[in-house]
């Protein structure tokens, strides 16, 4: 069965999903993608499940300017494509970016067929870890901001906390 929990960020509600003590999904609640629950989900009565308070821990560090050097359980469930982009995400290290066409050119090379900026960015997109896995540090080839399905808004303030941008 799949737990619930709501977490207040300094950029609006997040909701967070977890089944067998392993993070489902982490989003902003209002997200493109994002599932809808009712409102009283997650049930703020029963104790928190240790993933849920690990994902907590993580964000109250990101959130005050660190850079956590750890990640909660998580069970990331997606097509080998979309689990391909999103390893490279992983992979985008603190206080940088990545072009959605330098991703497409790194799966080209490690797969060997044609890949598209614009899958790429369809993949991005779908990113089940809204800041677990750093969707918001890729940008578009000129450097500009570029789709980002907690809105544009919210990804320029998270690489100004990251130091990004000014």
């Amino acid at each position: 069965m799949q737990a619930v929990y709501y977490y207040q960020s300094p950029l609006g509600e997040m909701l967070m999903t977890a089944e067998k003590n392993r993070l489902t999904g982490l989003w902003f609640a209002d997200q493109k993608y994002a599932p809808d629950f009712p409102e009283n989900a997650g049930n703020p009565g029963e104790k928190i499940l240790p993933v849920f308070a690990e994902t907590v821990r993580w964000l109250d560090k990101y959130f005050s300017g660190g850079n956590p050097d750890f990640l909660p359980e998580m069970e990331i469930a997606g097509t080998d494509f979309r689990k391909a982009v999103w390893h490279i995400l992983a992979e985008i290290p603190y206080g940088e970016t990545a072009t959605y066409g330098r991703i497409a050119k790194q799966l080209e090379e490690e797969t060997g067929k044609r890949v598209s900026a614009r899958a790429v960015g369809q993949a991005v997109g779908r990113n089940r870890f809204t800041l677990l896995i750093p969707c918001h540090r890729v940008v578009g080839a000129d450097g500009k901001l570029t789709g980002y399905a907690g809105g544009l808004s919210r990804k320029e303030a998270l690489l100004k906390l990251e130091g990004i941008i000014r």
